[in-house]
């Protein structure tokens, strides 16, 4: 049975109207998991070295210490980022095909994913190493074993929990209060996990538990889906609590006001667009990657590389799907006298305000010196004269129907890849660096700071002209972007 269903996912694959944008999208995805791959595999094999060289007597020991958050961390990663496998069952549901084949070869298509696989490049070379210097064999070989059960249990706890972003902010606050008591010495959560990892290679027979772990969940997920596979569950009427606010004082600004409450609305009641918010959120820390004080990157061109991604958090995460957004009455927007400059200065400015709320919320930045904070400041400049219109503009040639109502992540849009937009996109972060480089190494890093400030400021100072030119290439491709959004596959 699984035979015929590969065999029709195949063929779906290869007559599908986007077989060419799916081809390159998966050619471009096989070059990014080897790229990770070869990464992890490095990291496996020198792991165990580079702990023995700063005088840890046994790394294994620190291994174990740390890898309740490596597991906490991937488990994030996978929510953002794992799209998880779809099938068309409906037309399967009316032939005599048993629904727990269908439930298998789904889960089964989840246990195959990149989440899971590049693990193995990490742990297997770790194992390898670990073996060649003395350790037990049986002790190993139960460890990897463990460690790979919990990686699976949460391929499948993903499945589950998939659509609850409620869970997932909980956890996130409770993971970063952990780190906080640790950090400040009030309590140490990896004194006690330390003993769980320890235990899978000192006592073989605690390898159960992760197994048992995983065998349940993947139960559960067997069963949820299983009891959620009639025809019938998409046609029982959903009752819903509604509350509705006007947002009265945006009234006063014409049409632009209109617009801003529309898209207000849009954010605050579909789940696709609430998890881009989320998104964009998260984007505040990766600045903690670079522009540290205590790690070897930071005082480089990356802080500001860093900037532009801390404060653009929800511009490149909603902008690059402008006007995906409105992809399920596009058309009817279409047929009403508005135009497009101001359908697209509402959404300019909605980037404009999230960029600066960012920027503030970024403040804690300061904790790092100045010179982090003023990498955020200079990002968000550039940000607003510059990446708003680029998003825009690349929005254009985006032909991405997005369903408000899925939970879908957002980086598992097909159509949203394509020659021109990629070209579009190499200016966001391309050229900020560029200039803050030439500075940097001419002169000094002030002067790298000043060349991007005055790129965003050239591009605030000619947004009317600019704006011209992306309302042209919107009609230009108005009538192409309908007829996308109007198919189905």
């Amino acid at each position: 049975m699984f035979k015929h269903f590969i065999s029709l996912e195949w063929k779906a694959f290869f007559r599908s109207a986007s077989f060419k944008t799916n081809l390159a999208l998966k050619i471009i995805m096989v070059f990014f998991a080897l790229y990770f791959a070869v990464i992890f595999v490095g990291l496996g094999s020198s792991a165990y070295y580079l702990l023995k060289e700063k005088g840890y007597s046994d790394p294994l020991l620190i291994v174990n210490k740390y890898l309740f958050y490596w597991f906490f961390g991937h488990l994030f990663f996978r929510y953002l980022l794992q799209i998880l496998p779809v099938m068309h069952i409906q037309p399967m549901m009316i032939l005599p095909i048993p629904k727990s084949s269908l439930v298998h070869y789904i889960l089964g298509k989840t246990a195959i994913s990149f989440f899971n696989s590049i693990h193995a490049f990490l742990f297997i070379p770790f194992s390898i190493v670990l073996l060649i210097n003395g350790y037990s064999v049986y002790g190993v070989i139960s460890w990897h074993l463990g460690i790979m059960a919990i990686v699976y249990a949460s391929n499948f706890l993903n499945v589950l929990v998939n659509k609850q972003d409620t869970i997932l902010i909980v956890v996130a606050v409770l993971v970063f209060a952990l780190v906080a008591s640790q950090y400040y010495a009030i309590f140490d959560i990896t004194a006690y996990t330390q003993d769980f990892f320890t235990a899978l290679y000192e006592q073989p027979e605690v390898v159960l538990i992760p197994i048992l772990v995983l065998l349940g969940l993947y139960i559960l997920a067997y069963k949820y889906f299983i009891h959620h596979m009639y025809f019938d569950e998409k046609l029982v009427a959903k009752k819903e609590t509604v509350s509705t606010k006007e947002y009265a004082w945006l009234n006063k600004y014409g049409v632009l006001g209109t617009f801003l409450k529309n898209d207000i609305k849009l954010i605050s009641r579909n789940k696709r667009s609430k998890k881009t918010v989320m998104m964009g959120f998260f984007f505040l820390f990766y600045g903690l990657l670079f522009l540290r004080q205590d790690i070897p990157n930071s005082g480089n061109i990356m802080q500001i590389f860093a900037g532009i991604f801390v404060s653009g958090g929800f511009l490149f995460n909603f902008g690059q799907f402008v006007p995906s957004w409105d992809s399920g009455y596009y058309k009817l927007l279409m047929s009403q006298n508005i135009t497009y400059k101001d359908y697209l200065a509402s959404k300019w400015w909605l980037m404009v305000i999230a960029t600066v709320i960012s920027t503030v919320l970024a403040s804690f930045y300061l904790y790092f010196g100045w010179q982090a904070y003023m990498a955020i400041v200079v990002g968000a400049i550039y940000n607003i004269g510059v990446n708003s219109h680029l998003v825009l503009w690349s929005g254009a040639y985006t032909k991405t129907p997005i369903d408000l109502d899925s939970g879908a992540n957002a980086f598992g849009n097909k159509q949203a890849f394509n020659m021109k937009t990629m070209l579009l996109s190499l200016p966001k972060l391309v050229l900020p660096v560029a200039l803050f480089a030439f500075g940097y190494y001419l002169i000094n890093p002030t002067a790298g700071y000043v060349l991007v400030v005055f790129a965003g400021i050239l591009g605030f100072a000619f947004k009317n002209k600019v704006f011209s030119i992306i309302e042209k290439t919107y009609k230009t491709e108005k009538y192409k972007t309908i007829e996308a959004y109007t198919q189905n596959n």
